[in-house]
């Protein structure tokens, strides 16, 4: 664990800032003890466009955890998300060298270097490496191996899924974290984090599509027997959906988000014999004027159902080993829209369910909400990360698999390449 003892989770959207704190209790059970939220400003569709409103907005929301848990934070592990995250496959060779020269059995140098061929792909310099993340292994053309650890053969291939992300995005983000006086032990890929929260071992090995509606973009990570098969973004979120009611009823938008979160509907079944009016307030001194929810949904199911069917495209476009049996699963602030599952459903034609946050101990209800999926996810994600550097000081490659290297290590490494 970390020298204080906490695992800090900081998700930073275009429309708000997360933070949960995590830490383990006498019996050694990871329980969530604080929990803190605060509107951004300074992001457009997951990058940083203004620093300082960033980092007002990072440090609200750690000193809201701060103040419900009691503890002070120094470290956090940071999601990142946004349109320039890209994710390819790749695959690697080597031949085994082997533990035993005699036997051939495939050891830990040999997992090394193979995972190193796989990554070694053509990115451009604006780009780098965020997460390797391997899929299965190839032991002398016998596939569908997750560990070979141990295995003997002559041959060792390993299918790998690789995102990357833009340098300058992931530079941005850590100087904000660092300028509001907190450290960034490493960035984590925000729907990497959220799925870790919310999906089920059962749901990733039958194949899903955990989609992640943020304010300013919708993230899409499709799981295929077990690992991570795809990883897209839609520049499309719900801030979008606020954008319309603010336009179509000349409204501020923050009038708009709050009378979308509190009436905003976008499947008809759900209305039905409850289809009271709200009040819309005037502007300019025009008086308040009343309207059915019926009409609100009128303007926010076209916007939905656009936003569902570009995911779709996405997902028509990749070759699945198997069908989807996982189905959907639907997470972030957008997820709590009222008949957003419904509406899904109507669209992808798969079973579809609202992702909450697996249940840890400590705060259960402050956090047990879509809002906090990717938060909670981090807090996991750290958690297991600083056990394994706990395990095993010497960096087994499988204690790495999960994640590449530090963002700080990566850097250095890819600074080193280039100019000495």
């Amino acid at each position: 664990m970390a020298s204080d003892g906490l695992v800090v989770g900081l998700d930073i959207g275009t429309t708000k800032v997360c933070a949960i704190i995590g830490e383990r209790n006498e019996n050694g059970i990871l329980e969530i003890t604080g929990v803190g939220m605060s509107n951004s400003t300074g992001m457009r569709k997951g990058v940083v466009v203004n620093i300082e409103a960033t980092l007002r907005s990072v440090s609200a929301a750690i000193e809201a955890a701060e103040m419900m848990s009691g503890r002070e934070v120094h470290t956090c592990w940071t999601g990142i998300g946004g349109n320039h995250i890209d994710g390819i496959n790749s695959r690697g060779v080597v031949a085994v060298t082997g533990k035993n020269k005699e036997t051939r059995e495939i050891g830990p140098e040999d997992l090394s270097r193979v995972l190193e061929a796989a990554r070694a792909v053509v990115i451009p310099m604006d780009r780098q490496v965020l997460e390797v993340i391997p899929q299965s292994y190839i032991v002398d053309d016998q596939k569908g191996i997750r560990d070979p650890l141990d295995m003997i053969g002559v041959r060792l291939e390993a299918e790998v899924h690789i995102i990357t992300c833009s340098v300058t995005s992931a530079q941005n983000l850590i100087k904000c974290v660092n300028r509001a006086g907190f450290r960034v032990n490493d960035l984590v890929l925000q729907s990497l984090a959220a799925a870790r929260s919310v999906l089920t071992e059962e749901e990733k090995e039958l194949g899903v599509a955990l989609i992640d509606l943020g304010g300013g973009t919708t993230d899409v990570l499709v799981y295929s027997q077990g690992t991570p098969y795809s990883t897209t973004t839609i520049a499309l979120g719900g801030a979008q959906v606020t954008s319309d009611i603010s336009i179509v009823k000349s409204i501020s938008f923050e009038t708009a988000e709050r009378i979308k979160l509190d009436a905003g509907c976008c499947w008809e079944g759900l209305l039905e014999g409850n289809d009271d009016e709200i009040i819309i307030p005037g502007v300019g001194g025009r008086p308040p004027l009343p309207i059915p929810k019926s009409q609100l949904l009128t303007i926010i199911r076209p916007r939905m159902e656009e936003i569902f069917k570009m995911v779709k495209e996405k997902l028509e476009k990749l070759v699945f080993a198997r069908p989807l049996g996982g189905g959907i699963v639907l997470t972030g602030g957008g997820a709590q829209l009222l008949g957003a599952a419904e509406l899904a459903n109507h669209v992808f034609k798969l079973p579809v369910r609202i992702g909450f946050p697996l249940p840890l101990g400590g705060l259960v209800e402050e956090y047990r909400s879509p809002v906090y999926a990717t938060a909670a996810g981090l807090v996991l994600e750290g958690d297991e990360r600083e056990r394994e550097k706990g395990a095993d000081k010497g960096g087994d490659v499988r204690s790495r698999e999960k994640g590449s290297a530090p963002l700080f290590s990566k850097l250095t490494e890819w600074l080193r390449k280039e100019f000495f």
